[in-house]
């Protein structure tokens, strides 16, 4: 069967084939690939049209959101500003209504001025620059030809860039790795020039042309990078550094920042100054010819080219590596390494990396260094973990997996949520394609207080972030969310709302921008403010309250209910409660009714509530939380550190019990309020298990997730894939506690104390047979099999209770008739057996 193409998201269109700099480390003029000496000095307007054209052609072919084109060399400032003009015009013009287009340049910089910038400014082109560090470092390899320093031009094109009319076009340092130089010189040095990021690149080397190293050291790049690794970390990180970003994301199971790293199939082709389509630059550096693929864009489509064996072999993750590195422990972190730096004659590619040695090091270090750090994160005072990756013990994961979870567990889980919102806040911005001012300022302003740790700012901005609907919209930018997955919001707005609610709650005296959207002013953790007629909003902290200035005027708004101001109908404070102090102490909760975002549940959300509505539900919480306190008090305190919010979900027409927890919003329950407090406990504690169990998942596999088998699950008539009857089974552990607990002391009502037995006999039978189930299943993790384990033991006891006769038959009999229900749909032999899809 034909592979499915897996298009490019990023084209490398050469500009210039020469360059205004001899760099002796250059893969293109100083290694093995010649190809260059044979090309035109500069792309052709017909090369720069039909280019365009190809790279249209194929976003509209894939229903691409976004393309990422960089003009490259040689050094394709050489095209002068009418050919870079040329370039940027027929990109925007092929591609206007059909993807958004992320331009970019990468350049030595020594010919930049203020003609050139003006006319990236224009076409929003991003800059990237390449230098070596200070100048004894970069005078190493980047000379003229005549040996001069091209370090005075380049140190005087950033400082151009970085003037206030252009920083916006900032991209960043790339700095490729000499071990001769001094590591903490050099990013010092790179720091001094204020980027907006740094990348590393190890030189491009082979097993027929390996790397220095001196004194025969084995890893001297590894210690060259962890000395970076550690002036970074001493000084919390202040800005972002792709190679240790990655390393530190791909310990934490997700996407790497680059192709050096990580598994993820590479995306990139490049076109050269005669139209022909090449693979990746890097692959100079191996043999004569190695980057050919033999199309161009006048014959040949970019899916002809993705095709392209040399193509298909960069893009199949751990199946493409070899033997040696698909047994390597930290394979999932280095992904072989650069592709081109496992050439050797006679084997190709089907080697390690040269840099073998020194990535297994750096990845073992770093996951190393970490780990002190949060294991101090998980216990401080504003639960901000320090780096990438779990920081609950063995000991709270075997907590975790009998069905509990004390408080400070759950405060752990949610410094890893925490964690894992600031990753997500910078991911969206890192894809943010073409942000306005608007956007510009607020990320401005949310890094502003982020970076004073111990501060009021960064303590309102962790609590911004800390709120369940943030990831939520977050997910939801970057992937377009479950209901329109076709279309990634790219919901910048949603950055001015961040960054106007942690303002607010530092108390800066700092307008903030802020979109209105439905006539609504979106203020995270702090409710809305309904405006008709505008567009969008300042808003300002103020003594007492904040302002809100608009077109038609400013409001003056309070905090607290007392004033005339606070009292305008037009704000809605989100709005805490506290339910009285029980055996685990007092519960407070914030009922979220004001947020857009809490339409995540799947159930349709509530309206605003009433007075009546609020009071109803401030009861049924307080009783909630001390039938939770006294009968439920594994429960409780995990509860009360972790559950910050409820969102009112509106009822089910036929009175059915209506609640569900947002995989992407850890810390709250949607929920229909029942009419009996008890039974609001047990959905509390329900949809707290899928919030915990969601929270374990971001960080540990507890299943084989290559498993397509669907399931047996007790309590459905259909087949169930395996992670979701560990979610149900898991949450189900709850609901059978509450059930025993009801049971034991039911009350004078006969039909209560019935219902009740029967829930609990049919909720153990159900939860201790899809356990076996999962046990059984041969496709749980090593840590799911222990979650297996701890859940049996806690429901094994509960077979042995008595229950009344009638309930227990009545109880066998509806597990029974599911079962058969099942088997009919399954087609297949008795048992709790898993079937294919």
């Amino acid at each position: 069967m034909d592979r499915p193409v897996v298009p490019f998201r990023q084209f490398v269109l050469k500009m210039h084939s020469r360059c205004d700099l001899a760099c002796d480390h250059c893969y293109i003029y100083e290694h093995a690939d010649t190809s260059w000496k044979s090309r035109p000095k500069a792309s052709s307007d017909e090369v720069l049209i039909r280019t365009a054209d190809r790279i249209a052609e194929h976003a509209r072919a894939h229903g691409l959101r976004a393309v990422h084109v960089v003009l490259h060399g040689g050094e394709p400032l050489l095209a002068g500003p009418a050919g870079l003009r040329r370039a940027a015009e027929e990109l925007h013009r092929a591609l206007s209504g059909v993807c958004a287009l992320d331009l970019r340049i990468h350049t030595n910089g020594v010919l930049l001025d203020d003609r050139f910038l003006a006319l990236f400014d224009e076409y929003d082109i991003k800059v990237g620059i390449s230098l070596d560090g200070d100048r004894a470092a970069n005078d190493r390899h980047r000379r003229y030809a005549d040996g001069r320093s091209s370090h005075p031009q380049v140190l005087r094109a950033l400082a151009l860039l970085d003037r206030p009319g252009y920083r916006h076009l900032y991209a960043g340092l790339l700095c490729t790795i000499d071990v001769a130089n001094d590591p903490v010189a050099v990013y010092d040095a790179l720091l001094e020039l204020n980027p907006p990021r740094i990348d590393f690149l190890l030189p491009h080397a082979t097993w027929e042309q390996p790397p220095r190293r001196p004194d025969g050291r084995p890893t001297p790049y590894a210690d060259w990078l962890l000395a970076v690794f550690d002036r970074w970390e001493s000084q919390g990180r202040p800005v972002p550094v792709r190679t240790f970003d990655s390393v530190l994301r791909t310990l934490d199971g997700r996407s790497s920042l680059t192709e050096s790293l990580g598994l993820e199939p590479a995306d990139l082709v490049v076109i050269e100054t005669d139209g022909t389509l090449e693979q990746a630059d890097s692959l100079r550096t191996a043999f004569d010819g190695a980057p050919a693929t033999g199309f161009d864009v006048f014959a040949d489509s970019f899916d002809t080219a993705a095709a392209h064996p040399g193509m298909i072999d960069r893009q199949q993750g751990l199946a493409n590596l070899s033997a040696q590195c698909r047994a390597c422990p930290v394979v999932r972190s280095c992904g072989g390494g650069l592709y081109a730096h496992r050439y050797r004659e006679g084997s190709g590619f089907d080697n390690p990396s040269v840099f073998c040695p020194d990535l297994m090091k750096l990845i073992t270090d770093m996951d190393t260094r970490t780990m002190p750090q949060r294991a101090a994160a998980a216990t401080s005072a504003s639960g901000a973990p320090g780096s990438a990756g779990s920081l609950l013990t063995s000991a709270q994961l075997d907590e975790l997996a009998s069905g509990y979870g004390s408080a400070e567990t759950v405060r752990t889980l949610a410094a890893e949520q925490l964690n894992v919102g600031r990753t997500l806040l910078g991911e969206v911005w890192a894809r943010a394609v073409a942000p306005d001012r608007r956007a510009r300022s607020a990320w401005e302003l949310l890094a502003e207080l982020d970076d004073a740790p111990a501060s009021r700012g960064a303590r309102a901005l962790d609590a911004v972030i800390a709120h369940p609907y943030t990831r939520a919209w977050a997910v939801r930018c970057l992937t377009g969310g479950p209901d329109r997955p076709e279309e990634p919001a790219a919901d910048l707005g949603g950055l001015a709302e961040l960054a106007a609610a942690a303002a607010l709650r530092a108390g800066l005296d700092e307008p903030v921008a802020v979109p209105v959207r439905a006539g609504v002013l979106r203020l995270p953790t702090l409710g809305r403010v309904l405006l008709d007629g505008c567009a969008e909003a300042e808003v300002r902290a103020a003594d007492g309250g904040f302002t809100v200035r608009t077109d038609a005027g400013t409001l003056r708004l309070g905090w607290d209910a007392a004033g005339e101001a606070a009292a305008d109908p037009r704000w809605q404070p989100l709005r805490r409660f506290t339910a009285p102090a029980g055996p685990h102490g007092p519960w407070t909760v914030a009922l979220e009714d004001t947020d857009p975002q809490r339409d995540s549940h799947r159930w349709p959300v509530a309206d605003r509530l009433d007075d009546a509505a609020l009071t109803a539900w401030q009861a049924a919480l307080a009783e909630a939380w001390r039938f939770t306190g006294e009968e439920l008090p594994g429960y409780a305190p995990g509860l009360a550190a972790g559950l910050a919010a409820v969102t009112p979900l509106r009822p089910g027409p036929d009175g059915s019990e209506i609640s569900a927890a947002a995989r992407q919003a850890f810390g709250v329950a949607g929920i229909a309020r029942p009419d009996r407090p008890k039974l609001l406990a047990q959905l509390l504690v329900h949809e707290f298990q899928h919030v915990k169990l969601g929270a374990v998942l971001d960080f540990h596999d507890l299943s084989d997730q290559r498993e397509e088998r669907l399931f047996y699950a007790p309590w459905r008539p259909d087949p169930r894939p395996l992670d979701m009857l560990l979610q149900g089974t898991y949450a189900h552990l709850a609901v059978t506690e509450f059930w025993r607990a009801v049971m034991r002391d039911p009350g004078p009502d006969q039909a209560a104390a019935r219902k009740a037995a029967f829930s609990f006999a049919y909720w153990r039978t159900c939860t201790a047979e899809a356990v076996e189930t999962l046990a059984g299943s041969g496709s749980l993790t090593p840590l799911g099999l222990r979650f297996a384990v701890g859940m049996r033991e806690q429901v094994a006891p509960w077979l042995d209770e008595p229950v009344e006769s009638r309930a227990l038959v009545s109880a066998r009999s509806s597990v029974e008739r599911t079962r058969t229900e099942w088997l009919a749909r399954a087609g297949a032999g008795a048992g709790a057996v898993a079937v294919p899809h």
